[in-house]
């Protein structure tokens, strides 16, 4: 049995992810940063699936955290098979306006969260000569978005982490890419007034959000064996923004 890591896995994309892996027969260790009810609500339903599933509190801006998930996960499940770089926070603010610390903040998660997670796991995949790394990044960082200046700096840098990675670890059988939703329907649109909803909808072609499950299917995709050829690679799922 592979195990997946999938870090932010307790709601949004990250529980859409971490219930998909687990259907494909994957044991699931997926983190949160502090709802661990909710996390441990997503282990429930996997476990009631007939699946195996663990929840861990981590902060992925504290070396520690980090450390004690490698150590678990290499202790109690053999290291990870596939990561999911999933862990992410917004601080939108149009430039002149943005924050230092706000800046630093959604780098430090966004980016530096992802850094951190694959170095303290990629020695397991290592030895294996195999594994499977996704990071989830966002249209913007490819685009750019007006007021998201930090995230997609952010999400930018996890796009080229991700190329680079891909060549690194090619040779060592370990595939590196990247999922890059558009507007999907989580909490962190749910703020949106009707109007907003329907001026972003109106950019999208295929006129309507995403789904949780319709990016965590790509995920799925690219966490199996399916995808074996497949590295450093950005696969949008934006219903045709591009």
């Amino acid at each position: 049995m592979r195990t997946a890591v999938v870090t932010g896995g307790s709601r949004g994309i990250g529980r859409a992810i971490s219930l998909e892996l687990a259907r494909a027969g994957a044991r699931i260790v997926l983190t949160c940063r502090e709802d661990l009810d909710r996390a441990r609500a997503t282990v429930a339903e996997i476990e009631r699936a007939g699946g195996r599933a663990a929840a861990l509190a981590m902060d992925v801006r504290r070396p520690e955290d980090v450390k004690a998930l490698a150590e678990r996960v290499g202790a109690d499940f053999g290291g990870a098979d596939i990561l999911v770089n999933n862990a992410g926070v917004i601080k939108d603010a149009l430039f002149p306006f943005m924050k230092e610390e706000d800046w630093d903040y959604v780098v430090d998660v966004d980016l530096k969260g992802a850094f951190r997670v694959t170095k303290a796991l990629i020695r397991g995949m290592l030895h294996k000569s195999s594994g499977r790394i996704i990071n989830v990044v966002s249209v913007s960082g490819i685009s750019g978005h007006a007021g998201q200046a930090n995230y997609s700096a952010a999400k930018g840098g996890l796009i080229a982490f991700t190329k680079a990675l891909a060549l690194e670890f090619a040779p060592r059988g370990i595939t590196v890419n990247a999922v890059a939703p558009g507007l999907v329907d989580t909490e962190i649109i749910a703020h949106l007034k009707e109007e907003a909803r329907r001026e972003f909808i109106g950019r999208i072609p295929m006129a309507r959000f995403g789904t949780p499950e319709e990016i965590a299917a790509v995920v799925g995709f690219l966490a199996s064996e399916k995808a074996s050829y497949v590295t450093g690679q950005v696969w949008r799922a934006d219903g045709g923004m591009a």
